[in-house]
């Protein structure tokens, strides 16, 4: 059986292109299954049923496993179990008809805007690590692009005389964000002396953010950064990286922004992605009827007072 998943690892790498942490779970996922199907006497995947599937999901809950790996490894059997079927190496696919397991749907962590200037006023702009830090901490909170995007954008993908900045997704689909004059700011900064003094002479790299080894930031170490700095601003709040960008949207919102352009900044293919975030939406119903309903009072009584004037 082992044989079909390096068949099928093979076949995402070069067929579907997908990245190594992707490729990663993947294998984490089937090794495990398969590891318990040879515990149970099962040696061939074409003997695998359905009720076989239920029982190693039921064992994944017993053993606490949180509902978003669970449902993670049920892709995972989907995608692999299609495979064999597709490839003549199955007849059936066990995983036809087997419902989904269901995950736990928990709203993002999201700081308030005081835990926000905390966090952003962190770094101390003394050397070049924390210019270049405060410069993407700014990014991140005055854009809420995610991670990746921001460890990916290039020096060329500026344009701080207009204040804007082009971000390209994984899928390549390009957009024009705002950036805004204290990101602005922050970014002269770091190109006017941090990066200049992280740029190595012997390396040639427009990526715009760099470690102090000269090359471009990785997650892991992004993460480092925004956990320190975390913690440097007194914030208990358990915070990822993306929480810069939940909390990019929530205040945006709350601060009067239309849900359709939060969902074009954030790059958003359906705005219900973008939905989730006016549960955090703290504005009055009373005030919202207020200044926007043409009967209300307030609306009224402007029409009136125009009326005479």
């Amino acid at each position: 059986m082992k044989s079909h998943l390096s068949s099928f690892i093979q076949h995402l790498t070069y067929e579907r292109g997908l990245s190594a942490s992707t490729l990663d779970s993947y294998r984490r996922d089937l090794e495990a299954f398969l590891d318990y199907a040879i515990e149970q006497g099962i040696q061939r995947v074409e003997d695998i049923q359905k009720h076989q599937l239920s029982l190693y999901f039921r064992s994944l809950k017993q053993k606490g496993r949180a509902a978003a790996t669970i449902s993670r490894c049920h892709v995972s059997l989907r995608a692999f179990f299609q495979y064999l079927v597709q490839e003549g190496m199955a007849v059936k696919d066990p995983t036809l008809g087997l419902e989904a397991p269901k995950q736990e749907k928990r709203l993002p962590e999201v700081l308030t805007v005081d835990e926000t200037k905390r966090l952003l006023e962190a770094p101390l702009p003394e050397t070049p690590g924390g210019i270049r830090d405060r410069a993407m901490l700014e990014v991140l909170y005055a854009t809420g692009i995610r991670v990746s995007e921001l460890i990916a954008l290039q020096t060329g993908h500026l344009n701080l005389s207009l204040g804007f900045v082009r971000c390209i997704s994984q899928g390549g689909k390009e957009r024009i964000i705002p950036l805004g004059k204290i990101a602005s700011d922050a970014l002269e900064s770091y190109l006017g002396t941090g990066r200049r003094e992280l740029v190595k002479p012997d390396k040639h790299d427009d990526t715009l953010f760099l470690n102090h080894q000269g090359f471009g930031m990785s997650r892991q170490g992004f993460w480092k950064i925004i956990k320190k700095y975390a913690r440097e601003a007194g914030i208990t709040k358990d915070i990822t990286p993306h929480t810069l960008r939940h909390s990019f949207a929530v205040h945006l919102l709350d601060n009067g922004a239309d849900l359709r352009s939060v969902q074009e900044m954030l790059g958003h293919s359906d705005i219900s992605t973008t939905q989730v975030y006016l549960r955090f939406h703290k504005q009055p119903m009373k005030e919202v009827y207020e200044r926007a309903h043409p009967r209300s009072g307030s609306m009224a009584e402007a029409e009136n007072r125009a009326a005479h004037e």
